[in-house]
């Protein structure tokens, strides 16, 4: 019999990956998605859907003692909110109520993953260090706030065997942020935020899935991981990787920050009846101006036996070759 993982999110970006790895090492995939969600991309594989309402703890310990997962993997949430409050809600309670849901339900859990984010610490403030596993936090986004609330939440759970990973910036096929700058390079214009001086990190969506569905199997609990592809790259590398896998020139234009700002600012007012939260906005301002987002894998390195496979140079290749198949450039 293969063992069971519940993977919630699994519509998602990053959820889509996580099926795909967790295929490939021979799990049974139970794949939480909404009613309203386009699964059509999720056809191809041999997977039963669900659907939980993370508001109701009752109906959670429910399917999840009909279905005796052996592991779950929680990457459902929000990356985009209008308020503070409802960050928390999705974020952090729905988080809550899972795990709470997973200890009452008396099922002997082997793993529960929990997909955080580096934002959940924040940046730094200098270029001197990287951020620790044990670096206090500092989030600098009402999102990041949510993640670092949730991984408070879990911790205060007794009984629930908890790995957290906590992913830098995320990139690969299916990926629509960074995939906006993708398209602006695409068109021959690469816009930067000042001139400052920033370390940045990234991770290319196959390694993330592989050290989350690599943690299911551990022996380790109650710990978290910082994760990204283990090197530093300076604001411009990015720009770089796309332009050479594109094979196109650009013109590189500085833009002050606080025109971005003041542009940011005005994007909130445009979007202020509307449901949606535009790209640039003020929190956004918070990352993208940040000048130090590299991280310390060694912890993930070390008990977990992460060893990434893509630098971001290899993984934008891949990426943009995936985004040109599918006439998504």
């Amino acid at each position: 019999m293969k063992k069971k993982v519940l993977i919630t999110g699994a519509s998602g970006f990053v959820g889509y990956h996580l099926i795909a790895t967790a295929i490939k090492s021979d799990l049974d995939v139970y794949a939480a998605v909404r009613p309203s969600s386009d699964i059509s991309h999720l056809n191809k594989f041999d997977i039963q859907y669900i659907n939980l309402d993370f508001s109701d703890t009752a109906m959670i310990q429910k399917d999840i003692e009909d279905k005796k997962y052996n592991y779950i993997i929680h990457a459902a949430g929000i990356t985009k909110a209008k308020t503070a409050e409802e960050y928390n809600k999705v974020n952090a309670e729905y988080t809550k109520n899972l795990a709470l849901a997973t200890v009452q339900s008396g099922v002997q859990l082997e793993k529960f993953v929990f997909v955080s984010s580096l934002a959940a610490i924040g940046p730094l403030s200098d270029l001197s260090s990287q951020i620790q596993v044990g670096s206090k936090p500092n989030p600098v986004t009402n999102y990041g706030s949510s993640k670092l609330l949730a991984e408070q939440y879990l911790l205060e759970i007794k009984g629930l065997p908890i790995v957290t990973i906590r992913p830098t910036a995320v990139y690969g096929p299916r990926e629509r942020d960074i995939f906006i700058l993708m398209q602006t390079i695409n068109k021959g214009l690469e816009l930067h935020i000042g001139k400052f001086k920033q370390h940045l990190s990234f991770i290319y969506v196959k390694d993330l899935a592989k050290i989350i569905v690599k943690a299911l199997f551990s022996t380790v609990t109650n710990r978290s991981y910082n994760v990204s592809d283990g090197n530093v790259y300076d604001r411009y590398l990015l720009a770089d990787g796309i332009k050479k896998s594109l094979q196109i020139k650009t013109f590189k234009l500085h833009l002050p920050v606080l025109a971005v700002a003041g542009l940011a600012s005005f994007m909130e007012l445009l979007f202020k009846r509307s449901k949606n939260v535009p790209a640039l906005n003020k929190e956004k301002m918070n990352e993208l101006t940040a000048i130090n987002w590299s991280c310390n894998i060694d912890s993930a390195v070390n008990d977990l036996g992460y060893r990434p496979e893509f630098n971001l140079e290899e993984g934008l290749v891949e990426t943009i070759s995936w985004y040109k198949n599918n006439n998504w450039l």
